[in-house]
């Protein structure tokens, strides 16, 4: 589960913050798939957790685009 914490940080980021913070977590994904695919990663809950951020983000930068 998300840390509420974090949750609060990435509704209070602009939308430049909130694009270059999603450039990385899926730059971050893409790489840890990878990695996955050629040997177990020590904790695989990482990747679900990434993808659920990355979907967070990205429902965030749509809600405010439709705000505006």
């Amino acid at each position: 589960m998300m840390k509420q914490k974090n949750w609060q940080e990435i509704k209070s980021m602009s939308d430049i913050e909130l694009n270059a913070k999603l450039s990385e977590l899926e730059e971050k994904y893409f790489r840890l798939k990878f990695r996955n695919s050629t040997a177990p990663l020590k904790n695989p809950l990482e990747i679900r957790e990434i993808r659920k951020t990355i979907a967070r983000i990205k429902t965030l930068l749509a809600q405010q685009k439709k705000g505006n």
